[in-house]
């Protein structure tokens, strides 16, 4: 239901990430139709570390926008990405010095609140609704594999081990 909302959502969806995101913070920016990242901003998705899977429909979304290679790295591999990585592969739509960060994303999200509302939603339903059934579909197929995994003994060690790590 709650990545099913992304997916639905009308309006344009802006992510502003300023700092270190991880998990669905990061998978969810597929759904997005703009992100912007200061030059402190890091993105990971350590699935496979914690005996997970990809989920917020990256599965789809992330080789549709980076390719199959460097989706790959990221959901399979765990790596960690800087804003800069994130923005050459598609991931990040735009990249600003963490000094002025605040200050140009606000310029900005000014600017876009006073274009025509009805014209933005239309657009962005013209450009999502061909995706909109695959989106639900994979968000399900998803969901279903996690819940899934989460019950697996891999899961737990991975758990068990994860929390030994941060207990030392």
């Amino acid at each position: 239901e709650f990545v099913n909302t992304f997916i639905d959502f009308p309006k344009p969806l802006v992510a502003v990430v300023n700092g270190p995101a991880v998990g669905i913070s990061v998978t969810l920016l597929g759904l997005f139709d703009a992100v912007y990242a200061s030059d402190k901003a890091t993105f990971h998705t350590p699935f496979t570390s914690l005996g997970q899977c990809p989920e917020a429909c990256s599965s789809y979304t992330f080789p549709k926008i980076m390719g199959p290679a460097k989706a790959a790295e990221m959901l399979l591999f765990g790596k960690k990405l800087t804003a800069r990585e994130a923005c050459a592969q598609g991931l990040v739509t735009e990249v600003f010095p963490d000094s002025t960060f605040e200050k140009e994303i606000w310029t900005r999200l000014k600017a876009y609140a006073k274009l025509p509302p009805n014209s933005m939603r239309i657009s962005k339903e013209l450009i999502r609704k061909n995706e909109k059934e695959m989106l639900h579909a994979v968000n399900a197929e998803e969901c279903t594999t996690l819940k899934a995994m989460v019950l697996s003994e891999e899961h737990i060690n991975a758990i068990k081990s994860f929390l030994s790590r941060k207990s030392k």
